[in-house]
């Protein structure tokens, strides 16, 4: 949200002080007009008009009890300047992190003098602003103050190159400078990448991290370390499904700077693991982003003893998408998460119900949980009815495949808290159809009966040209695969025109269960929206390592029942690839009989059709919208309206001009 939208982060931010966060900081704040990072909505605090949006943040996060924290950020080469078009800097003359016409030219010693200078500037506007603690900050492969560090993008021959102790002195004047400006009224914190995960190729943890931490001990006031790049930071639990998998790379940092305070992070929502952190020196304080995203309300529920509360964050990184996509946070735990300004949500309160008494909500997949929990909340008698075994849907099915076992805290969290309240029926086994549901007498209906994957090949790049489907040809679809119903052991082809996630899983599966594998797909790469989920590359690389045979630019034309018919999507030119099923990843129908079917009645008081029966996508989605049902029940539609287009508008009333 950012510079772009200071009201939204501002109350964003104040829901985690209320949560019990004890410091609450921003994301990355643009120091200069050459480390812009447009279109990415991070803060900015260029000069003093950036000051009244931040207050807005240290005002609210005071009001709540906390301290508030800004990391001072200069991205060097990783600023991109398409807003200001200013020069990009860097060590050395190099190219940009990005795939752009452009190149970083090398910092002489007036831009390092100016960059320490805007540094400083920012700090004491920071600390004007009402910031508690301002951060120095060398992290993620993404500042300046890291490139300096690495011998890879520093190849100075003056005192700012060569030696590590050289390549470090950026980073002490600057901590240097920090302290000496607002150290007498605001803590100086540091957060520092201590390894890049790249063994030899690059800084390692044992090796020049250590040697860092050393040199620098006594400057901070506060030490906050980590892993780079980002990816790795940030990594998935499809990658990495330990919680505190960063331990072993910081867990020296503490022995080193002795009394100084030490911050951890690692997607860490197992309060057991966080004590025992604590508990064996590894840090002394607990930090989070994407927990604190999931359960703003964390630590208040383990202060309380609320344990089994907590919405524990899955690793899935559709917060991470949000950003790389350039707009608000987004959740899949949480549906509330970016809607606190915007519509007034709070992740623990909801408002009371009104006339009506009763609800029913028929399908127990992620949309329908979350529906069923919140008009539950609200105080309705609710009753949810799922036509299969078990209750979940899409969440259930997924969580079993490959890397995705977390996801299963979508279920669990919501049906723990339904299955304890004495208002709420649950039913499985209990398909339903319009007479069934007049029979139930229940005058407010939800439908969240999903959505299914079509069997005809037909999707993103086949709507034009839909493909040839021999009659005899073995076709399955990741229902049948989920559903166990899998074709004889052989060959199989995946073709896959969804590109985000569910075919890459897929292809695993299929390799572990002893089936030669090709992947099929029209994209550049195979799953290319995971890159938005920074994955993407850890995607192909394990496909590649598992033996699956990758066919990227390629367009489904025909399956018959020895092969499968692919175009590349440039030249047109064909070629068959030898399969004995094709696994077709393309399209979902919505299931919406029993929505029409009641519709055609008209003898409702309430009918909404929610989650993928009424737009498939993701499992953050059908979340959201199963929220949004059970918050708008009987609420004012005007009000609704509204809430959902709630916009920040530039205030042109005065004079803005410098």
């Amino acid at each position: 949200m950012g510079h772009v939208r200071p009201r939204a982060e501002a109350a964003n931010r104040a829901m985690k002080a209320e949560g019990g966060w004890a410091v609450v900081s921003t994301q990355e704040a643009e120091i200069h007009p050459t480390s812009d990072l447009s279109p990415f909505a991070e803060n900015r605090i260029w000069d003093a008009r950036d000051i009244p949006a931040l207050r807005l943040i240290t005002d609210a996060v005071h009001d709540k009890g906390s301290l508030a924290a800004i990391e001072l950020v200069h991205n060097g080469n990783h600023a991109q300047n398409l807003l200001t078009r200013g020069p990009i800097f860097a060590p050395s003359d190099m190219s940009l992190s990005y795939a752009l016409p452009k190149q970083a030219r090398a910092m002489d010693k007036s831009d390092i003098r100016d960059f320490r200078r805007w540094h400083r500037d920012a700090a004491l506007r920071a600390r004007d602003a009402g910031f508690d603690i301002i951060y120095v900050y060398a992290g993620h492969n993404m500042t300046l103050a890291q490139h300096f560090m690495l011998p890879h993008m520093n190849q100075r021959s003056d005192e700012y190159g060569g030696s590590l102790e050289n390549r470090v002195r950026l980073t002490r004047e600057l901590l240097e400078d920090t302290r000496e400006a607002v150290g007498d009224d605001c803590a100086v914190a540091f957060r520092f990448a201590v390894d890049e995960m790249l063994g030899a190729d690059g800084m390692q943890a044992a090796e020049e991290g250590r040697a860092v931490v050393e040199m620098l001990k006594d400057l901070p006031d506060l030490w906050d370390v980590n892993v780079c790049e980002w990816a790795n930071d940030s990594m998935t639990t499809r990658f990495q499904p330990q919680d505190g998998y960063q331990n072993d790379y910081i867990s020296f940092v503490k022995k080193v700077v002795g009394d100084k305070p030490v911050v951890g992070v690692g997607r860490l929502t197992s309060p057991d693991l966080m004590v025992s952190m604590v508990r064996k020196g590894i840090v002394d304080l607990i930090g989070a982003a994407r927990p604190s995203i999931a359960d703003p309300f964390l630590p208040k529920k383990i202060e309380e003893g609320r344990i089994d509360e907590i919405r524990e964050c899955i690793g899935c990184n559709i917060c991470v998408s949000a950003d790389t996509q350039g707009v608000p946070i987004r959740c899949t735990q949480n549906p509330t998460m970016g809607e606190e300004w915007r519509r007034g949500w709070h992740p623990e309160k909801i408002a009371p119900k009104g006339r009506e008494e009763a609800a029913l909500v028929v399908g127990g997949g992620p949309a329908g949980l979350e529906c069923a929990l919140q008009l539950a909340r609200r105080g309705y008698a609710v009753t949810l009815a799922e036509a299969g075994p078990e209750l979940g849907g899409r969440v259930t099915r997924e969580s079993a495949l490959p890397g995705l076992g977390a996801w299963k805290r979508v279920a669990d969290y919501r049906l723990n808290e339904l299955r304890q309240r004495g208002n709420v029926d649950l039913f499985t086994d209990s398909p339903l159809d319009a007479d069934a549901v007049a029979e139930l007498g229940i005058p407010n209906v939800f439908i969240a009966t999903g959505a299914k994957w079509r069997r005809d090949g037909i999707g993103r790049t086949t709507l034009r040209s839909p493909p040839r489907i021999a009659p005899d040809a073995s076709i399955y679809t990741p229902d049948d695969i989920m559903a166990g119903h899998l074709p004889p052991k052989g060959r199989i082809a995946i073709y896959d025109d969804d590109q985000i996630y569910i075919a890459g899983v897929l292809a695993e599966k299929l390799v572990q269960e002893g089936y030669e594998v090709s992947l099929i797909t029209p994209g550049l790469m195979v799953s290319t929206w995971t890159d938005l989920t920074l994955e993407q590359h850890r995607v192909q690389s394990r496909l590649i390592e598992m033996g699956v045979s990758l066919h990227v630019t390629r367009q489904l034309t025909a399956v018959d029942a020895g092969s499968m018919r692919v175009a590349c999507t440039y030249s047109g030119r064909e070629e068959d690839i030898p399969c004995d099923a094709a696994l077709l990843v393309t399209e979902r129908h919505r299931e919406t009989a029993l929505y029409e079917a009641l519709k055609a009645r008209g003898d409702l008081t309430t009918l909404d059709l929610i989650g993928d029966a009424a737009m498939p996508a993701l499992i953050a989605d059908a979340v959201y919208h199963g929220h949004l049902a059970a918050r708008s029940f009987e609420a004012d539609p005007a009000e609704v309206d509204r809430n959902l287009f709630r916009r920040e508008i530039t205030d042109l009333s005065e004079e803005t001009q410098p």
